[in-house]
């Protein structure tokens, strides 16, 4: 019965939600209409902000030059933790990339070469056969062919150099951490609200505090990658450990287990699929930070995309760009492939050959006969540049063939949306009182989750007010609307059709996997060489970033509808279309709206990019304040996106939660 009252519920008019609301907005275009009686409540006055990125700026001066700590100075302190972590660094460095240097006598170096290219293919091919047999060996080899075959290498295995440190490194710290939260509430619900503002905060906004405290340099884009990539690895190994039946723990009590054998005993093993998900998380969100920690010396396949984008070269880019994909995908697989692994029951004797020390040896033999043939033959140490290929001349002249042909047709479209849709939004949104905006946020705060939701999206939002970041907030909020406005009407009806026939549905998988593991600077480049600098092409690589959410949440909302829905509907008569609009739709819509939740997160994640292509948001802060080293300017911009993201991921939550309430999906 409870489609039917889905299809014959009627539209309830909830005069307590819109008469608050005709009244503040009959406020708001008085106080506007008016503005020179009351200005203070139409603009943010200036005397009221509050400096806090000055104080912040002043704070990070006196801890690097005025803070003594006895034995040695902060400065001291930070530069001994990045010397330390150099140390790993230039050893896989100097493996991987730049080969050893070793001084017998002074004048007299001797140089051991890095390992050849075949070594590292074949070493990563026989890992893979070893973990899951010859579909993962070939995708795997595959993968790191193409670095060799398009010229990528050299700056793969720099990136690879710094992932293969950072990743043990951000996983362990977050593990422990985790663990730490795990057994202390009172430091989980210290926490939670960091985690928040650290997976909320624009990664450009790491950069700053990094580079000022770090130097600029490998082991300071090594430390901001850390920072970005930890906080999921904390959140996955609290949740991980927290679904361990409560019989398994009182198990290993009653045994005498101690916590320590407790913990490794049980809860690891236990809980390692989820655990993994947080080690995979971690890989992929290092992968994710290449580029823009290449701002700050990490150099690499990053660096390749950001001079790439720099000098409009759209092929170089996205060979880059494409490379950093496939090794994302590579060392994916190979994550999943040995968690499946070390999870099955029952391994003989022969698949465990190449374990442990047996591997090891392996691979240090591969190394050395490598380095040998290598001698004899260099074309297996560096593959010869004349046999590389390249496709880098077809995309330009690709996007050269467009904008000769299609300048006027495309220009056109970017002038319609630009005059007739974004421009008014920007207008209108820069105009409204910014007392109006707080008073609706906490008006649709309070109706959704009551006085503790409002006092929260209240605060979030004066916190923008009184640092001076209102005008920018509101572009930050016109540009991500409008991007998300049309990443659901592509994202949504994409979704349906896919939802309806088996055969799209796969290769909307296919393509929404391929975006979301795209680097978010390749999408640049084409929309800037197509439609140049500003706020419209902003808006393009803003949609073609953030539109996977709102497809798979589509997707997922429709194929988790209770099937003992559908069928009742059928029962009583309803046509596929019917089922389609007044059951599945509806009650599919908290999931998608959980989608475009999402696509809020990526939208925002990408303006800051956006910035250098011309916008004047939030993201445009950040990065000024990392051109210029300012770190109070740089934490308060982050901080305000942040406020953003929060914002809106609190009050899509909520109302997701009430509207499964209402069809009964959740007590």
């Amino acid at each position: 019965m409870q489609s039917i009252r889905i299809l014959e519920t009627p539209v309830k008019f909830r005069w307590e939600l819109w008469l608050p609301l005709t009244v503040i907005v009959c406020i708001g275009s008085l106080l506007y209409r008016y503005e020179e009686l009351s200005p203070f409540l139409v603009k943010y006055p200036r005397d009221w902000i509050i400096p806090l990125r000055f104080w912040i700026s002043d704070l990070m001066q006196w801890l690097i030059k005025d803070f003594d700590l006895g034995f040695f100075t902060f400065k001291e302190l930070t530069r001994s933790i990045a010397w330390v972590l150099e140390w790993p660094l230039s050893i896989a460095n100097s493996l991987l990339a730049a080969g050893f240097t070793f001084s017998t006598e002074p004048g007299a170096p001797v140089i051991l070469p890095p390992a050849p290219w075949i070594a590292i293919v074949s070493i990563v091919g026989l890992l893979a056969f070893q973990l899951s047999g010859i579909r993962l060996t070939l995708l795997v080899t595959g993968c790191f062919l193409y670095l060799v075959l398009f010229g990528q290498w050299q700056s793969a295995m720099v990136t690879l150099s710094s992932i293969i440190i950072a990743v043990p490194l951000g996983v362990g710290i977050g593990f422990a951490l985790g663990i730490t939260a795990y057994r202390h509430p009172l430091l989980e619900r210290i926490l939670s609200p960091v985690l928040d503002l650290m997976q909320t905060v624009p990664v450009f906004a790491y950069l700053v505090p990094v580079l000022f405290l770090f130097g600029f340099g490998p082991v300071a884009a090594m430390i901001a990658t850390m920072i970005y990539a930890t906080p999921p690895m904390v959140r996955v190994t609290i949740l991980s450990l927290r679904q361990i039946p409560e019989e398994l723990i009182e198990y290993g009590d009653m045994a005498g287990c101690s916590r320590r054998q407790l913990l490794r005993k049980i809860q690891v093993p236990v809980a390692r699929n989820s655990l993994m998900v947080g080690i995979n998380q971690v890989i992929m969100l290092s992968l994710n930070m290449v580029i823009i920690a290449s701002m700050i010396g990490a150099g690499g396949l990053g660096f390749d995309v950001l001079s790439s984008l720099r000098r409009l070269a759209i092929g170089d880019g996205l060979e880059a760009g494409l490379a950093i994909t496939l090794l994302a995908i590579a060392l994916d697989r190979l994550g999943q492939a040995y968690n499946h692994r070390s999870t099955k029951s029952g391994l003989t004797d022969k698949s465990n050959f190449l374990k442990g020390s047996h591997f090891g040896a392996l691979i240090a033999l591969i190394l050395v006969v490598s380095w040998v043939v290598a001698h004899f033959f260099p074309a297996l140490a560096v593959f010869p540049e004349s046999l590389q290929i390249t496709t880098s001349h077809f995309w330009d002249a690709m996007v050269k063939w467009i904008n000769i042909n299609f300048f006027d047709q495309l220009e056109a479209v970017k002038t319609f949306i630009l005059i007739n849709i974004m421009i008014p939004i920007k207008r209108f949104l820069l105009s409204t009182p910014w007392i109006v905006v707080v008073a609706l946020i906490a008006l649709i705060g309070f109706r959704l989750g009551g006085f503790r939701l409002a006092t929260l999206v209240v605060v979030l939002s004066l916190f923008i007010a009184i640092t001076g970041l209102w005008s920018k907030a509101m572009i930050t909020v016109y540009l991500c609307g409008v991007s998300v406005l049309f990443a659901a009407c592509i994202g949504i009806p994409a979704g349906i059709l896919a939802a309806s026939h088996s055969g799209i549905n796969r290769v909307t998988h296919i393509i929404i996997d391929t975006l979301q593991t795209l680097p978010s600077f390749v999408y640049l480049i084409p929309v800037v060489m197509l439609f140049r600098v500003g706020d419209f092409a902003a808006m393009l690589a803003v949609i073609a970033y953030s539109v996977a959410p709102a497809i798979r949440y589509t997707i997922l909302g429709i194929e988790q509808v209770p099937t003992h829905l559908v069928e009742a509907a059928r029962a009583i008569g309803c046509t596929r279309a019917q089922i389609r609009w007044r059951v599945e739709l509806p009650i599919a819509l908290p999931q998608i709206m959980l989608g475009i939740n999402q696509t809020i997160m990526m939208a925002l994640s990408m303006l800051v990019i956006t910035a250098l292509v011309g916008t004047r948001d939030l993201g445009q802060e950040v990065y000024i304040a990392l051109t210029k080293a300012d770190t109070g300017r740089g934490i308060i911009a982050g901080i305000g996106v942040a406020c953003i993201a929060i914002v809106a991921d609190r009050l899509i939550n909520q109302w997701a939660q009430k509207k499964r309430m209402e069809f009964g999906l959740q007590s």
